[in-house]
């Protein structure tokens, strides 16, 4: 028998970008356990500070409890003990799901956490899937290793649930709790359960799923669908660039129409864009089917960063500027602006192009952690809230439009060329933009 909701003691497994914000906002009516592996992580969080700055401090810190909350109270307790797990009985497993070299989906991190949800679940808990997934996983991949640690069976004794994330890294206005969220469930009665559950804390309401694999799809798709938008402006920017046409002032005109859709060309990074195709079209070749347009897109938009570098070094020769030495400033390394994420940006498709041209490449970012960027990349950036100086360079590149870079005195001369992969220049001031 499911525990009502009232009484219930939720897990939330991974406290990353999607993992906190969900965690705090039920923490806020239900007792939370938050758990992470990275004990550094865990002991930030418990001092009331997120380094990755989705939670404002203040808010932190008016939820977080230095001890497990009793049944019935509420308040976060962050912790890297999965002990602490032992009286929950709801789990919501938001950790990555990344690929690996070969742009394979990589389950590790669901299913390490599903086994180790497994050793503490009981008779009429629920486990609720947050990450991307392809169809199928929760219930063919997870599902099985649930029932297998615990001993339990599969919806007489525990269920299952899925809520695609849809956190949007930086963006203050679209937060967790505004906007509105899939949910499902392994059977009908589960599905309302885990909608109502989610009710309590998205204002922004929730779109019940007829079925787990119904959300799971609908949530890869909605990124394939962006990935494949933006890799179509990307190509018109690459044939407009050939004609001559600025393909921004291609893109405000027939943006004037009141259905066309209004993408922008650019780097295309971070964890779930630049990722989740690869899922959907993983599970596509599974079942018999080659997806074009999917990984299409995917090949045209992982093909952009050279396309900047070798851009910039046409402009470079064209004003008779030295290549091989020659020393080229990227502004930006996060893969969006105003956001300290770093994880499987495109900027260092740049970088690495560049430095086949035997250039000597400076990063500066003001948002992203050196020391992050150094384990991730194996490369050294400059940082701090003071900008180098942009006039001992050939070229500058603006690869990430961070607030911060918009009242930089950057603007094209004879002796530098100035690239705007981001657009948010004015023309004159720029040698070349997407």
């Amino acid at each position: 028998m499911i525990k009502p909701i009232e009484d219930s003691k939720i897990a939330i497994i991974g406290l990353g970008y999607v993992g906190l914000p969900l965690a705090v906002e039920f923490a806020r009516q239900f007792p939370v356990v938050g758990f992470d592996i990275d004990e550094k992580r865990v002991q930030e969080l418990r001092g009331g500070r997120d380094n990755t700055l989705e939670v404002e401090d203040e808010l932190l810190q008016s939820v977080i409890t230095e001890t497990s909350p009793a049944a019935k109270a509420k308040g976060l307790f962050c912790t890297a003990d999965f002990h602490a797990l032992a009286d929950c009985n709801i789990y919501i497993v938001t950790v990555p799901t990344p690929t690996d070299r070969h742009n394979r989906p990589v389950l590790t991190p669901m299913l390490k956490a599903s086994e180790s949800v497994a050793k503490y679940m009981k008779k009429g808990d629920v486990v609720i899937y947050e990450s991307t997934v392809y169809p199928g996983v929760t219930e063919e991949e997870c599902v099985p290793v649930l029932e297998q640690v615990s001993g339990l069976k599969f919806n007489e004794d525990f269920f299952a649930g899925y809520s695609p994330e849809r956190i949007n890294p930086g963006d203050k206005e679209h937060t967790v709790a505004k906007i509105l969220k899939v949910t499902a469930g392994s059977t009908p009665e589960v599905a309302d359960y885990v909608d109502d559950l989610y009710k309590r804390v998205i204002t922004a309401g929730t779109h019940k799923a007829t079925s787990i694999k119904v959300a799971e799809a609908a949530k890869v798709i909605e990124n394939s669908q962006r990935d494949i938008n933006i890799a179509f402006v990307n190509e018109l920017s690459k044939i407009f660039n050939l004609l001559g046409i600025d393909t921004n002032e291609v893109l405000e005109a027939a943006g004037t129409k009141w259905n066309f859709l209004k993408f922008k060309p650019g780097l295309v990074g971070g964890h779930c864009i630049g990722v989740d195709p690869f899922y959907l079209a993983q599970k596509a070749q599974e079942v018999g089917y080659h997806p074009e347009i999917i990984l299409a897109g995917r090949r045209l938009n992982d093909s952009m960063g050279k396309h900047v570098a070798t851009e910039v070094i046409k402009h470079m020769m064209r004003k008779d500027l030295k290549v091989i030495d020659a020393k080229v400033l990227i502004l930006g390394f996060t893969f969006k602006e105003n956001c300290p994420d770093v994880r499987n940006t495109r900027v260092i498709d740049i970088y690495h192009e560049l430095k086949t041209f035997d250039i000597d490449v400076d990063v500066y970012d003001p948002w992203a952690n050196p020391e992050e960027v150094k384990h991730e990349y194996q490369i050294d950036i400059l940082s701090g809230s003071t900008a180098p100086d942009l006039s001992k360079y050939s070229a500058v590149i603006l690869a990430v439009s961070h607030d911060q870079f918009k009242s930089l005195p950057i603007e094209k001369s004879s002796e530098q060329v100035v690239f705007d992969v981001k657009g948010i220049l004015e023309k004159g001031k720029v040698d070349a933009r997407l």
